[in-house]
């Protein structure tokens, strides 16, 4: 693969791939926590790795799909953490690259989860049968169908317009000057991430905690 790329050249390298789900922290198995770091942080890594002798050598750039649940989370705390760790990855790669002319880029969409489809809507009853006993002793299906509605709500709250992520990857790729981020998002997913940046945790876990409770 290398030695094809390396005749015609290779410019950009978009790391796209990513998987979600939904679920309190105990709710979820150890498998579920390495699947996610799997495809979600490790994935983007050995795909970069692979790629980086022909970045360097063609002044290329490397683009990353992060998210702004990088910044905070609402129920699905296990890709909040995968989007954190990319963020991180990418920081350094993004110093580490520019004596080589290479770009780094990171897209931090909003809601737009009726565009990918990355999360499927889930049923409480779904979530039930998933926990386990340790669990089921603490949390009741009340409590776990009141989760998921909020969660199913925010869902379906998504944007339906993904042109506009893909339209910020393009730009990351051809722009003469790319950004070294691109928050594709509402006014009010800046806002809480604004809150998150620059108040005190103890803010930011009052206005989450207050979402959670609604």
């Amino acid at each position: 693969l290398l030695s094809h790329f390396s005749s015609i050249g290779f410019w950009g390298l978009v790391n796209n791939a990513g998987i979600s789900t939904f679920g309190e922290t105990g709710w979820l198995p150890m498998e579920t926590y390495e699947k996610f770091a799997d495809v979600n942080i490790l994935g983007s890594i050995r795909t970069t790795l692979a790629f980086l002798p022909l970045l360097r050598k063609y002044k290329g750039r490397i683009v990353f799909m992060s998210s702004i649940i990088a910044y905070f989370t609402l129920g699905n705390g296990i890709y909040s953490m995968t989007k954190a760790a990319i963020e991180k990855f990418c920081d350094a790669l993004r110093l580490e690259m520019k004596k080589f002319g290479v770009q780094v880029c990171i897209i931090q969409p909003g809601n737009y989860a009726r565009s990918t489809k990355i999360q499927p809507p889930l049923s409480a009853e779904e979530i039930w049968s998933e926990l386990s006993e340790e669990e089921k002793a603490v949390y009741n299906k009340e409590y776990v169908q009141e989760r998921a509605n909020f969660f199913n709500s925010i869902l379906n709250e998504g944007s339906t317009n993904g042109n506009e992520v893909v339209d910020a990857m393009v730009d990351a790729l051809t722009s003469p000057a790319p950004k070294a981020r691109y928050m594709v998002a509402k006014l009010k997913e800046k806002v809480l991430v604004f809150v998150c940046a620059l108040f005190p945790t103890v803010v930011m876990d009052s206005v989450l905690s207050y979402a959670l409770s609604k």
